[in-house]
């Protein structure tokens, strides 16, 4: 069996470099069930991947790809059997074993979720770890206490996670202040759900206080380092905020006060090690919530062959929405 790959491969000073090969089905790695990829998707992580960054792949050659949707072609688990729809998110697949960028994926049943049945494996892959983190993060702020009517801030709303998320949350009952650096996005928020737009900018200028005006009940963060910090002040007494990304820096440059004085929550959002009976209940939610013909317009679809320099886009912020992958084609 061969099958066509996006490979990557360092050279001697680390430098890393992607292209379409033809692989032995040989070369696969270990595991119990084997799809045949229809769709995948490209995320921050994935960029990161195929420009050598973060030291998240170990060794080379190597497939990136850290989710993907497909079927069953062969599978030795009770669970899973051939022609059966699966998506995967997660468990380093992409990272530290081969992942999504290729025509056939080999992985441990226990990494998949059979997809519900409104869902196509396109629709799952506009979703894919983008969506799944916002459900989790939506779950988590229900769980804090904050209820539909609520007003729920979203940064980097134009992304994959946080133009999602704007969606969710409108199709919740939820009010949803969509926070983006992209001016041109603002009428494209608004028709997935947005009540309003604010520019990034503004949140970023700061008072220079340890503490704002009580804006909004929550808040599903995407980006972190100082915009992060600058929500936190702003956020209402009891309410919460679900941290999902880092894409605008790791450092917290904050106080403890919003922590102490207004008992505001900062809720971490892990969407890699989930176990099965929460990915599949988040799944479940998606196929009820998630409305594939709105979210069109934020969709873009790409070959294995564009990857590469999609990749720098992405690391760059110049993508909107979602990037999924055909590599049927």
């Amino acid at each position: 069996m061969q099958f066509k790959a996006l490979v990557s491969n360092a050279d001697s000073k680390g430098a890393v470099s992607s292209s379409v090969e033809l692989v032995e089905g040989t070369a696969l790695p270990n595991g119990d069930v084997l799809v045949a990829v229809e769709w995948a998707g490209l995320n921050y992580k994935d960029a990161m991947c195929l420009s050598g960054l973060g030291n998240l792949v170990r060794s080379y050659p190597h497939v990136a790809g850290i989710d993907f949707a497909g079927r069953v072609v062969e599978s030795s688990s009770a669970r899973y059997h051939p022609g059966q729809a699966v998506v995967l998110t997660g468990w380093r697949v992409g990272e530290v074993r081969w992942g999504g960028y290729a025509q056939r994926a080999r992985v441990d049943a226990g990494m998949l979720v059979a997809l519900p049945k409104p869902l196509s494996t396109r629709s799952a892959m506009a979703l894919g770890t983008a969506g799944l983190t916002a459900m989790l993060a939506i779950n988590k702020l229900r769980a804090a206490g904050l209820a539909p009517g609520s007003e729920i801030l979203v940064t980097g709303a134009a992304g994959g996670v946080g133009s999602i998320a704007v969606m969710l949350l409108a199709r919740l009952g939820y009010k949803v202040a969509a926070v983006t650096g992209r001016a041109e996005m603002a009428e494209s928020l608004l028709r997935l759900g947005a009540t309003s737009v604010l520019p990034r900018e503004e949140l970023l200028a700061g008072s220079g206080k340890l503490l704002d005006k009580e804006r909004w009940a929550g808040a599903i963060d995407v980006v972190g380092g100082p915009l992060l910090a600058e929500v936190l002040k702003k956020i209402a007494y009891g309410g919460a905020v679900a941290a999902v990304g880092m894409a605008g820096g790791t450092d917290l440059p904050t106080s403890v006060i919003p922590f102490i004085l207004r008992g505001v929550s900062l809720i971490g959002i892990d969407s890699v090690m989930q176990p099965y009976e929460a990915r599949v209940a988040a799944w479940e939610r998606l196929s009820t919530l998630f409305v594939p013909a709105a979210y069109e317009e934020f969709l873009r679809e790409a070959q294995l062959e564009d990857l590469p320099d999609l990749a720098g886009q992405v690391l760059k912020g110049s993508v909107a929405g979602r990037v999924i992958i055909n590599p049927r084609d």
